[in-house]
């Protein structure tokens, strides 16, 4: 949960002046670590372009031999970036005989939004 901000104020910057306002509330230790690792799982290039051919693909799931022939990178390393990412939370993977196919977790995208940037605008993704 989150907890107020020690002494440090938040400026309303829609006076002509700076006039400190009310503070902010920080979040806690375990949600920062929590929005941390999700956050960094998808600020990679690899793993920003495997949610972006998942999220093209007709069926909105891609096979891993799918992304690796994509990608052009070697099945190890494929797998490794959707480990980071399925690990996050992020991605569903769903074991087919010998192929592991990955969707989108929407819900989860979502609520990484809200809960990193609650004020965001009504942002639908």
């Amino acid at each position: 949960m989150a907890t107020p901000l020690a002494g440090i104020p938040i400026e309303d910057v829609s006076a002509d002046r700076c006039v400190p306002c009310a503070p902010g509330w920080l979040l806690d230790r375990d949600e920062v670590e929590s929005l941390t690792a999700q956050l960094k799982a998808v600020a990679d290039q690899t793993r920003l372009q495997i949610i972006h051919l998942i999220d093209q693909a007709p069926a909105g799931e891609l096979c891993v031999c799918d992304l690796t022939q994509s990608l052009d990178l070697a099945q190890p390393t494929v797998s490794r970036h959707l480990k980071i990412l399925t690990t996050a939370g992020l991605l569903r993977r769903e074991q087919r005989g010998t192929w592991a196919w990955f969707s989108i977790r929407w819900d989860a995208l979502r609520e990484l939004r809200k809960r990193a940037f609650p004020q965001g605008g009504g942002a639908s993704f």
